[in-house]
């Protein structure tokens, strides 16, 4: 099974109907996809990588053997247990960056970077999934934006090398709250699966650098159910540990959420009503004539009593 890629270079080329199209198709059905020619700093990108395997080098992988869970392993049911070690940052409407213990200037600065770039990246894919939708470019950004803008977080995570694979996931199986998620993975230890008509499908580890993108929760309330969050899950691995930098685009917490109007059906009309406006525009298109049972239904043309 082929995992859809964007490739964002012919956005704005001879290619982009076929481009746009090929966006809409893994939203709708896949919910999950990869983006190549992002635009992301490639250099910046590997030196992200670099800078917190060393960090988890230096102060998480001699905790986490130690941890309980590491120890439970071969004794106890790890079944409810997630093989993970990690750390959120936060990045908008406020940082804590500076507060993850022991992080390194140099750490810091690069995820600012990045992340600047990545939340660039975040709001033209959203403009992109509003255009395809039939909705107006900045709509996902506002219904995410509450009082101070969209939320913006990262999860950093290592799922550590495990000698017994059979026995626990690194993640168990779930969907992801929130928006939009774009993920800079590991380019060489597998692990991500996604669950797609009826079986689970193994996510490659990233090569070259592009950016794996799943849609969340809050994204298919909004599109009315057009765009799916997907399940997916974490493996562990025998023979190596898998790095996982997630970035969430996510709604604010004090947004409203709810289906965009546009992408509503009507309701609550009377079968009359439609089929006195079907026999006067029987051989037009059906979306116009849905609008207007939306605005008769809510009384706005005095049509519905």
């Amino acid at each position: 099974m082929e995992i859809p890629v964007i490739d964002f270079g012919e956005i704005n080329g001879a290619e982009r109907g076929k481009t746009m199209a090929l966006l809409h198709q893994a939203c709708e059905q896949w919910g999950f996809f990869q983006i190549e020619n992002h635009g992301i700093d490639k250099q910046l990108m590997d030196k992200v990588k670099q800078l917190v395997n060393a960090y988890y080098e230096e102060n998480l992988k001699e905790s986490f053997y130690q941890s309980e869970i590491a120890r439970s392993l071969e004794k106890d049911d790890t079944s409810d247990k997630d093989w993970e070690t990690t750390f959120f940052v936060w990045h908008r409407p406020t940082s804590n960056i500076e507060a993850i213990p022991n992080i390194s200037e140099d750490l810091c600065k690069t995820m600012n970077e990045f992340i600047a770039q990545l939340i660039n990246l975040a709001e033209k894919l959203s403009e992109l999934m509003c255009e395809n939708l039939g909705l107006e470019k900045d709509d996902i950004k506002n219904a995410f934006s509450g009082s101070k803008g969209p939320s913006v977080g990262t999860k950093v995570a290592k799922y550590p090398q495990c000698s017994q694979p059979e026995r626990v996931r690194g993640l168990r199986e779930h969907t992801d709250a929130g928006g939009i998620i774009l993920l800079l993975q590991d380019d060489q230890v597998p692990g991500l699966e996604f669950f797609k008509d009826g079986k689970w499908v193994a996510i490659p580890p990233s090569k070259n650098n592009t950016i794996f993108v799943n849609t969340g929760d809050q994204l298919e309330v909004l599109s009315n159910g057009r765009y799916k969050s997907t399940l997916h899950r974490v493996l562990t691995d025998k023979n190596g540990s898998r790095l996982s930098i997630a970035t969430f685009y996510n709604p604010a917490g004090d947004a409203l959420i709810s289906p965009a109007p546009k992408l509503l059906y009507p309701n609550s009309f009377r079968f009359q009503d439609y089929l006195n406006l079907y026999a006067a525009t029987k051989f037009n298109d059906k979306g116009p004539r849905f609008e207007s049972m939306k605005q008769m239904a809510n009384g706005n043309n005095g049509f519905h009593t």
